[in-house]
């Protein structure tokens, strides 16, 4: 049996655009992206601390130390440029494989989103 269990997160970066025309997604620097053990594609979950929605969506790949975190498409109807999110990720695995997992979490600056 599997289960799914938090993987990684990127707690508390500030949205830098928001592009409706775009097919979808979430652009997010690369720095992020590796630091937070995440990959381009993968399935992230975003939380809108400021307006509580809750969505999911995937990962494209934003210019290395631009602090970039643009919501694509749909998703950029339920955030505002300058709101702050939370990126989540989760993985499946094993009981007893989650027993000893360490989540990675990534605390960028929050007015540049960069790393410090």
């Amino acid at each position: 049996m599997l289960i799914e269990v938090f993987k990684s997160k990127i707690h508390r970066v500030r949205v830098t655009a928001s592009d409706l025309n775009y097919i979808g997604s979430i652009t997010i620097d690369e720095d992020l992206i590796e630091a937070a053990g995440l990959v381009v594609g993968e399935r992230v979950y975003i939380v809108n601390v400021n307006n509580g929605e809750r969505f999911d969506t995937y990962i494209i790949k934003g210019k290395r130390k631009s602090g970039e975190v643009c919501l694509n498409g749909p998703a950029a109807r339920k955030v505002q440029k300058d709101d702050v999110i939370i990126i989540i990720a989760y993985a499946q695995m094993t009981p007893e494989e989650a027993k000893t997992f360490q989540p990675k979490i990534v605390f960028p600056d929050e007015k540049t989103n960069l790393l410090t």
